[in-house]
């Protein structure tokens, strides 16, 4: 299945299947300011339910911090440089777009710069992915689907050139060729609904809000001649970093070498998504010089510990999840 496979995209046969994965969705456990997992807002824009509009859990953040500390602590000793990518919330881009009598808190209009700034004091590398896609949004492109949670092609093609720029100045010298990075294909529409409208809306509603105009890339002809060379850059993450939104292949593209990805729908976490990656052969025989660890702003604060937000098979406490970094981080 390619939403739970380790993938490097310089491999032929990466689209294989890829309309199909894109409708296996990221939908955490919801924990909304309301009852409903999804609000629906102005002029046909909806909005995922369990991110918290008023509140902001600081004493999570910096819990979250510190184990993301140790995580880079760990990889560092295996000399791999840690990036660590928080995507901003959807709301914070289309404020206007909210329901009546929703907004944004002030705290909640400051938090992801109170993640990033949490970040950077311990030390982290983390780029400000709020500052790019706001410069996306005000040359007049979209940066979220309306009816869906993910981002659009321009705001996953901005970010991946500001996360190729950040690797390049952790890590100067990437390992392999040039001329072995991904080749952007030909770009192709696909018209659906989007994950929220699919999921959350009655056959009625669905009609009412109506489809939607993805953006999709076709693979390039002369991907995977470098079928078995090792990539020097992994992403782990959610489906945000799916193939589909084009994140992986700009990635790949911007640095001009080959780039693996793992990612998993559902509300499994960020912490046992880079457990599996750490924890996989794929690691133990390549490590990468760069791991980029895509997170979200609205579930930062959310511990491995997180109960009822997390599915149970991903549920550990801090102090488990600490003992299985660093046995899989080990050499």
């Amino acid at each position: 299945m390619l939403p739970s496979s380790l993938l490097n995209l310089s491999r032929t046969g990466l689209f294989a299947g890829l309309l199909a994965a894109a409708v296996a969705l990221a939908v955490p456990a919801a924990r909304a300011d309301d009852s409903s997992i999804v609000l629906q807002g102005q002029q046909g824009w909806l909005f995922p339910g369990w991110g918290s509009l008023t509140e902001v859990d600081s004493r999570g953040i910096e819990a979250s911090t510190a184990l993301i500390k140790d995580a880079q602590q760990a990889l560092a000793a295996r000399g791999v440089q840690l990036q660590v990518l928080v995507l901003p919330d959807k709301t914070r881009f289309y404020q206007d777009k909210l329901p009546a009598g929703k907004a944004l808190s002030a705290q909640v209009q400051q938090r992801y710069q109170t993640i990033l700034a949490s970040l950077h004091k311990a030390g982290i590398s983390a780029i400000d992915d709020e500052a790019v896609l706001r410069q996306v949004k005000g040359s007049g492109q979209e940066v979220f689907y309306r009816t869906d949670q993910h981002w659009t092609q321009a705001a996953a093609d901005a970010t991946a050139v500001a996360t190729a720029e950040q690797a390049k100045r952790d890590v100067p010298a990437l390992k392999g060729s040039a001329g072995s990075g991904m080749v952007l294909g030909s770009e192709f529409k696909d018209r659906r609904f989007g994950d929220l409208a699919e999921r959350f809306l009655t056959p009625e509603q669905r009609k009412q809000t109506g489809r939607e105009t993805f953006t999709v890339r076709r693979q390039a002809a002369a991907n995977g001649l470098l079928d078995d060379a090792p990539a020097p850059l992994h992403v782990t993450g959610h489906s945000m970093v799916q193939p589909y939104f084009g994140f992986p292949q700009k990635l790949s593209n911007s640095i001009d070498r080959p780039v693996s990805v793992n990612w998993k729908p559902g509300n499994v976490g960020q912490w046992i998504m880079l457990l599996e990656y750490l924890e996989s052969p794929d690691f133990k025989r390549n490590p990468p010089q760069v791991l980029v660890w895509q997170m979200f702003e609205p579930t930062y604060a959310q511990g491995p510990q997180a109960s009822g937000l997390w599915d149970n098979a991903s549920i550990m406490s801090a102090d488990a999840w600490r003992q299985r970094l660093r046995a899989a981080a080990g050499k």
